[in-house]
């Protein structure tokens, strides 16, 4: 709040301060930076304080009290200080999981500063290819599809009954008929999990959906077969590829 104050309108949080405000997923702490316009900038302080010409008055939102770069902007900032590919991805995904922004927001707002010569602008290109899941292993199960050369499906779709929510799924092949779930490390484990996971099953085939789900086992180690099975899968649900 210090230096918030010290920086004065149209300065904030920025960068992984922002993000640890945003809760983005592999974020380090205790760091403290600012964004400013290049007139506020000044030395005589301990502070990190970035400057740039491009900002935006939707450039910045309140969190916890803290006037703070919005979670597009800190993706697109962190891209452009060339932080590590694995931790925009968190970012990015974080964010969409939180609704806190979208891969269309942030293609838009990277359309819009593509030309100033930003750092870090291809490397959102390429990571917003696998963008729209919430985690990183659904990150992994979109590139696998791509890279394979499969349709892309349209990840976290929610299936209501009137007003109950039936089920939000991983990935949706909606021409098929067809969802897919991926399943972290530890999973559901505990009888009470594994009995809600086989009632949301048998509500989705009620539905006359063809329900299956890939370990991460299967989607980091096994790639191949995952591609495999997934082809042969689509085509007997009349994909034509």
């Amino acid at each position: 709040m210090i230096g918030i104050l010290s920086l004065g309108h149209p300065a904030g949080a920025s960068h992984n301060t922002a993000a640890q405000l945003h809760r983005f997923d592999r974020t380090p702490r205790d760091v403290v930076e600012f964004l400013a316009t290049r007139r506020q900038r000044r030395s005589d302080t301990s502070f990190t304080i970035h400057s740039s010409k491009l900002i935006r008055p939707y450039d910045f939102v309140t969190v916890a009290g803290f006037r703070t770069t919005s979670a597009t902007r800190t993706i697109l900032d962190l891209a452009n200080v060339q932080v590590h590919p694995d931790r925009i991805s968190a970012a990015i995904d974080t964010a969409v999981r939180s609704q806190l922004s979208a891969p269309e927001a942030i293609a838009r707002r990277v359309y819009d500063i593509r030309r100033r010569g930003r750092t870090g602008v291809r490397m959102i290109d390429r990571l917003l290819l696998d963008a729209g899941g919430h985690t990183m292993l659904e990150r992994e199960f979109l590139r696998l599809m791509r890279e394979g050369g499969l349709p892309r499906p349209t990840p976290q779709v929610v299936f209501r009954d009137g007003n109950r929510t039936v089920a939000r799924v991983d990935f949706l092949y909606e021409e098929w008929d067809i969802v897919v779930e991926v399943s972290g490390k530890l999973g559901h484990s505990s009888p009470a999990e594994r009995g809600r996971d086989a009632q949301r099953r048998n509500e989705l085939q009620d539905l006359r959906l063809l329900v299956y789900e890939f370990t991460w086992e299967d989607i980091t180690r096994r790639p191949s077969w995952v591609l495999g099975e997934m082809r042969q899968r689509l085509r007997a649900a009349g994909w034509p590829g």
